[in-house]
């Protein structure tokens, strides 16, 4: 009796652990490197892709830290630069997003305003992630 009363305190105390560890944690993980131009993401700590991205050029920046998807568009149009196109877009930071470009031939180098710039079709990768799993379990950490 002794070693089942052990053994099911043992499954509820690992149980707890599980329950006060998750929050903490993120499911989906996007980590850009601006130094390097390219970001990696991580579902449930296993690396699924690496992109090149392009972030801000010269006269502007791209916040470092780490953040939390704030607003999602799937599709968004910049009210500051001309209108331009910003699909599945991610904002993490004010007016700061992650979306897709057609400026396909600058990715892998700084070209933005600020924002993350990614092909159109991992910008719609992202996206999805980030809806399946909620707002709440991803992360955005932007390091130089």
């Amino acid at each position: 009796m002794k070693t089942i009363i052990s053994a099911l305190a043992g499954v509820i105390l690992a149980g707890l652990a599980c329950v006060v560890a998750t929050p903490a944690s993120a499911n989906v993980v996007a980590r850009v490197d601006l130094s390097s131009q390219r970001m990696s993401v991580s579902v449930n700590g296993w690396t699924r892709y690496n992109w090149a991205v392009s972030t801000a050029r010269r006269g502007y920046r791209t916040p470092v830290g780490s953040y939390r998807p704030q607003r999602m568009y799937r599709s968004y149009f910049s009210k500051k630069y001309y209108n331009s196109p910003m699909p599945h877009s991610i904002f993490f930071r004010g007016g700061y997003a992650i979306h897709g470009t057609n400026y396909m031939g600058q990715l892998g180098r700084p070209a933005s305003h600020g924002c993350i710039r990614l092909a159109p079709g991992n910008a719609a990768t992202l996206y999805s992630l980030v809806q399946s799993y909620g707002k709440g379990n991803s992360r955005i950490v932007i390091t130089r």
